[in-house]
């Protein structure tokens, strides 16, 4: 009787066990065929608009050997190391370890000057006896440049390098800006979403880089980068590596002469040349109000991921720098950023000589991208272009030109609210993968009629690199629009 009562059971558990295995089998299949759709419908979007001739676009400032290192490798984790902390910049080994844990923590980004030389040079020198570790070109300039490049546009980059560095870069880009005897390095630490360090867990792949850099925060390759703009004509200008000022050890004065001679060399741009302004991390609230004072209002176009565009918000909203922000924000949520910041920023314009009216703002989160342009304006394409950006942070990521679903996932709802306050539901179709619609916006009783669109992002579950992920994927937005 027990062994019959036993055989039952075992029967039982039996069938249980092939029916949870087909019903998993049967989920993931119906997931892989959407995945699929999905992507299909995004490539074809993608596609649909190509380059007929070829833009010239010009991009500073600056260039640096980045240093890739997994986290984990370089960086210790002790009871010694006590609560995480923020830090403005890095002077000692405990600082690193407990600034380092404030961002982990939170899965967010972060960017770092380490004014103790001889710290960082060893942890350099350290970082590269690992096998693991590799070093490519680096900076927002450069990679967005070599984007730029890929795409098939004509790109001059305004950097200072070695004879070395510079042969790495692709003929097709010209370099101006003049040598150094010593390239400027970023160290890259690198951890994936869940990764464990002490008692803290990553709620998303991401990075921590520190530098010690020399020229990129001297804009030292300006003054023949202006020459270079005065001479030629350009459809785009983009401003970039700008953070690499942040808490830099400026001589009185210097720093807002620097960015004043940027503002001068914005302003004298014709109409004609598009200008985008690449945002990145920022701590220093004085450069962070120089930048929304001299340089924010003189840009066409505005890119910035979700920590930026919370760190933006509320300095211009608020009035204080936001050191971290959710890394995972509703969709509802960032639009409404968006639209405070673009009222906020053309607003504050009117009031500002030469000033340009901001026409275009990109967002681009893990989840999904969001792109504003304002009407009958020079941007075309916002529904391509926001599907080429989604499809190029897949590939970044991943590291490389064709996305396997098997390595791909999607954390977007399955619908999602154009707004917190009275927005409208807007369900997620793998046939039509980009949600476009138009709205206006009020700024002094003008009503400026905008496009909208918004798509979802195949997340890299195997994530290759993070680094250079923004850059990457603002340019390759940009690239359909100019």
């Amino acid at each position: 009787m027990e062994i019959n009562k036993r055989l039952r059971v075992g029967t039982f558990l039996a069938i249980l066990a092939l029916l949870a295995g087909l019903y998993y089998r049967n989920s993931e299949d119906i997931l892989r065929k959407r995945l699929s759709a999905l992507l299909h419908s995004l490539e074809k979007l993608e596609n649909k608009h190509s380059i007929t001739n070829k833009p010239k676009v010009a991009v500073g400032y600056g260039i640096c050997t980045d240093i890739y290192i997994n986290a984990k490798n370089l960086l210790h984790y002790s009871d010694d190391i006590g609560l995480p902390e923020h830090f403005k910049e890095i002077n000692t080994e405990k600082e690193l370890l407990k600034n380092f844990a404030y961002y982990f923590r939170y899965g967010a980004a972060a960017e770092r000057y380490m004014p103790n030389q001889t710290l960082f040079d060893e942890l350099v020198n350290k970082a590269r006896t690992f096998p693991s570790s590799y070093s490519t070109i680096g900076g927002n300039a450069a990679i967005m440049a070599l984007r730029f490049a890929r795409e098939g546009c004509d790109v001059i980059l305004a950097a200072k390098l070695t004879q070395s560095l510079h042969q790495m870069i692709p003929q097709v880009i010209s370099v101006v800006g003049g040598e150094v005897k010593r390239d400027d390095i970023h160290l890259v630490l690198e951890y994936k979403n869940g990764d464990i360090w002490g008692p803290y867990s990553s709620t998303r792949a991401n990075r921590y880089i520190i530098h010690n850099d020399e020229n990129n925060p001297v804009i030292s390759s300006f003054n023949a980068f202006d020459k270079i703009l005065s001479t030629m004509n350009f459809d785009l200008l983009v401003i970039s590596g700008l953070q690499m000022m942040d808490n830099y050890p400026f001589r009185e004065g210097e720093r807002v002469r620097i960015l004043q001679n940027i503002n001068k060399q914005m302003i004298n741009r014709p109409l004609h040349t598009k200008i985008h302004f690449e945002m990145a991390s920022f701590v220093d609230d004085k450069l962070f109000s120089e930048l929304c004072n001299l340089v924010i209002p003189f840009a066409d176009s505005l890119g910035m991921n979700e920590q930026e565009i919370a760190n933006l918000y509320n300095t211009m909203y608020y009035g204080n720098i936001s050191l971290v922000a959710n890394s995972t924000p509703r969709v509802a949520t960032v639009l409404d950023q968006m639209r405070t910041l673009f009222k906020l920023i053309r607003l504050r314009g009117k009031s500002i000589s030469n000033s340009r009216a901001l026409t275009r703002m990109h967002v681009h989160t893990l989840a999904y991208q969001a792109i504003f342009t304002v009407k009958n304006t020079i941007w075309k394409n916002t529904m391509a272009a926001a599907a080429k950006a989604s499809l190029t942070a897949h590939r970044h990521v991943c590291a490389t030109s064709n996305i396997d679903i098997q390595k791909a996932s999607l954390v977007m709802d399955e619908s999602f609210s154009t707004s917190n306050t009275r927005g409208t539901r807007m369900p997620l179709d793998v046939d039509k993968p980009v949600s476009c619609w138009e709205e206006s916006l009020s700024v002094e009783k003008e009503n400026i009629p905008i496009e909208v669109c918004v798509a979802p992002v195949l997340i890299c579950t195997q994530a290759a690199q993070t680094a250079g992920g923004g850059d990457n994927i603002s340019s390759a937005g940009l690239v359909l629009q100019i």
